[in-house]
């Protein structure tokens, strides 16, 4: 008997019969058709959920395992789950939510899951001083990570089994590691084990390669290969359309942003189908968005074409080719010998290099105002170290050879130290690390309020001018944030809103942003508003470390061009004939640039941008300068060097 089965259901996340708003609570999936086979044979299928939104592949991942109402009740089943097979496993595989488990690496937040793992505050995982409450790895398989808990409330887990996960998964090194020092890679692994202990029969891992760097992506691939081809258990990823999909998947669920099914079925035939239906409708206004946006069906439309047009301008309006000589002013970070180490463990700096015929080791670096910085390497590298002496969320900032905007942490002769609170409002910052301690009761407005104080709980310091910025800029990024009040995709694909429409939602003051709270947003748009506080109060340094991981498609590239441009330019989806755009939106001026009503115009020549990003498409087309770090305890020293244009258009620049 299958393991799912789906015929013919719509689903619903409240009461469709008793919900007074039916535009709040939409059909999801209407007409799902999807079968599960518990026991296939050789003839295994590994699928994927490919989408460009993030909160329709968690939607579509939910509804599998048996969450939100569906119509009619008896349209979704679990028949393996009531066999006798499964009762004498484990009892409690017959609940859905305990045989299909479900680890979230984008929609839920958190690292490992519970304050009592992730450390109390985000300078804790810096910090040699351990605490009662700093749990080991060991400690988070077994289910050990509550003080005094009663022995009939732990977790029994099969040290057998655990043993062998732990080989499986490459944590044997790391059993005695405090879980809030683990890194991204490590941190997924380790949740992944956590689910596989309780032997699911289907394991369903939401986001796994977010964040990730190409060789760490390629072992975690490869790791869940293996699992795959096993059956033990069998494995169903969700994936962002842009990300590489892993060979060994061999059937494609396509969900679109408006939680439907646009294709579905094996993935030589979804792509076919994506691509047929692009080059179809390229020309119309009806045509699928997530189709339309999909890179599979562009990419195979450009091969079959033998090219693809070239482009003066990247996607977020960066010149393609920048030969301009560049204006640089003082320097906001300057290294001199930056080494950090652990005991005998040294994670940033250990490296010698020979500069004007004389030997130096550790990092020698320069960040001056007006550079776009970009900075590279892969997990364990340094590069989350390296921005936190920036930030001094590091406490070895106070020792280290370290000026942030021409002076140090600490008073020298003739010159006070630099404050806490003067650096974070010279500073805009946003990371994972960020996103995982932000308050979530914050309201959306709140959250960006929260950039012009000294901290996110603190009253912030507001005038009439940037409580215009702020609700400039809610109001620009509705759609992103509040998907239900904004634009929609579609309405994007219409003509120009008229002049009289604009003038009418300038009225709007964007209430929404009040009532509805950080928490309440879907993963996407909590990274837009994260992206949007640490831009919003112009400081001198902007810091996105992995800012655009995690976002959608369309969000990303909005965000990107409002970096640049701020309210002045603007995505168009029809030309100049009211024809779509074969190949994507261009850039053009906003409505708002051509009645003089931008407030937020874009980074200003004295501000200096360092960006983190493991994915070429993720790296702002702006930044020109690079620092490549070495793979930590290899002794390689660090390159550095300077583009010529964006980075989206010349594979050559990665």
């Amino acid at each position: 008997p299958p393991l799912i089965s789906i015929k013919n259901g719509t689903f619903y996340r409240h009461d469709p019969f008793s919900a007074p708003d039916a535009a709040a609570n939409p059909p999801l999936f209407p007409g799902l058709n999807f079968e599960l086979e518990a026991n296939e044979g050789r003839k295994k299928k590994h699928w994927a959920v490919l989408g460009l939104s993030s909160r329709a592949r968690t939607t579509l991942l939910q509804v599998l395992r048996g969450q939100h109402l569906v119509v009619p009740p008896t349209a979704r089943s679990f028949p393996y789950l009531s066999t006798a097979e499964v009762a004498a496993k484990d009892p409690k595989l017959r609940d859905p939510l305990q045989a299909i488990q479900y680890v979230g690496f984008d929609a839920e937040r958190g690292g490992l899951g519970g304050a009592a793992t992730k450390g109390a505050y985000l300078s804790a995982r810096y910090e040699s001083h351990r605490d009662e409450t700093d749990f080991s790895v060991l400690d988070y398989l077994r289910g050990n990570t509550e003080l005094n808990a009663s022995e009939e409330l732990r977790e029994h887990v099969s040290e057998q089994l655990l043993e062998q996960v732990l080989k499986d998964l490459n944590l044997l090194n790391l059993v005695d590691m405090p879980v809030a020092n683990l890194s991204n890679g490590q941190t997924r692994r380790a949740r992944i084990a956590k689910a596989l202990l309780k032997k699911p029969e289907l394991l369903v891992l939401d986001g796994p390669f977010m964040g990730l760097d190409p060789m760490s992506m390629e072992s975690l691939s490869g790791l869940l290969g293996r699992l795959a081809r096993t059956s033990s258990p069998r494995l169903m990823l969700s994936l962002n359309a842009q990300e590489s999909v892993p060979a060994w998947i061999t059937h494609f669920a396509l969900a679109t942003k408006n939680s439907k099914i646009a294709a579905m079925g094996p993935k030589t035939e979804v792509m076919e189908e994506g691509a047929r239906q692009f080059h179809h409708y390229r020309n119309r206004r009806n045509m699928t968005n997530d189709l339309y946006n999909m890179n599979t069906a562009k990419l195979y439309l450009k091969r079959k074409a033998g090219g693809a047009t070239t482009q003066a301008l990247s996607k977020d309006g960066s010149p393609v080719l920048d030969l301009t000589k560049p204006q640089y002013g003082e320097p906001v970070v300057e290294m001199a010998g930056v080494k950090v180490q652990y005991g005998e463990k040294v994670v940033l700096g250990g490296w010698n290099e020979w500069e004007e015929g004389e030997e130096r080791s550790g990092l020698y670096w320069e960040v001056r105002r007006g550079q776009r910085w970009g900075v590279f390497g892969p997990n364990g590298s340094g590069k989350t170290t390296l921005l936190s002496l920036i930030t001094s969320d590091h406490p070895q900032t106070y020792s280290q050879p370290i000026k942030l905007f021409g002076r140090s942490r600490l008073p020298t002769a003739g010159q006070p130290g630099l404050s806490i609170f003067d650096l974070q409002r010279r500073i805009g910052h946003s990371s994972p690390e960020v996103h995982t301690y932000f308050p979530r009761h914050l309201s959306v407005r709140r959250v960006l309020e929260s950039s012009f104080a000294d901290t996110p709980m603190s009253k912030p310091y507001l005038t009439v001018d940037t409580d215009a910025r702020i609700t400039s800029a809610l109001r620009w990024f509705r759609n992103e944030l509040h998907p239900t009040l904004g634009l929609t995709q579609d309405q994007y694909l219409e003509k120009y809103r008229h002049i009289n429409e604009f003038r009418r939602t300038q009225t709007n003051t964007e209430d929404w942003a009040d009532a509805l709270s950080f928490g309440d947003l879907n993963f996407s748009a909590q990274r837009v508003a994260l992206f949007l506080r640490a831009i919003i109060h112009e400081p001198d340094l902007i810091i996105l470390d992995e800012a655009f991981s995690g976002m959608d498609e369309h969000a990303r590239d909005k965000c990107m061009l409002f970096l640049n441009y701020g309210e002045t330019k603007t995505f168009r989806y029809m030309d100049q004939w009211y024809r779509l755009r074969p190949f994507g939106p261009g850039i053009e001026p906003s409505d708002l640039a051509a009645l003089s009503r931008a407030r937020i115009k874009g980074l200003k020549p004295e501000q200096a941008l360092i960006a983190v990003a493991h994915n070429r498409e993720e790296v702002p087309g702006c930044v020109r300068e690079w620092l490549a770090l070495p793979e930590a305890g290899t002794g390689q020293k660090p390159r550095t060097g300077r583009m010529d244009g964006a980075i989206h258009k010349d594979v050559r620049r990665w």
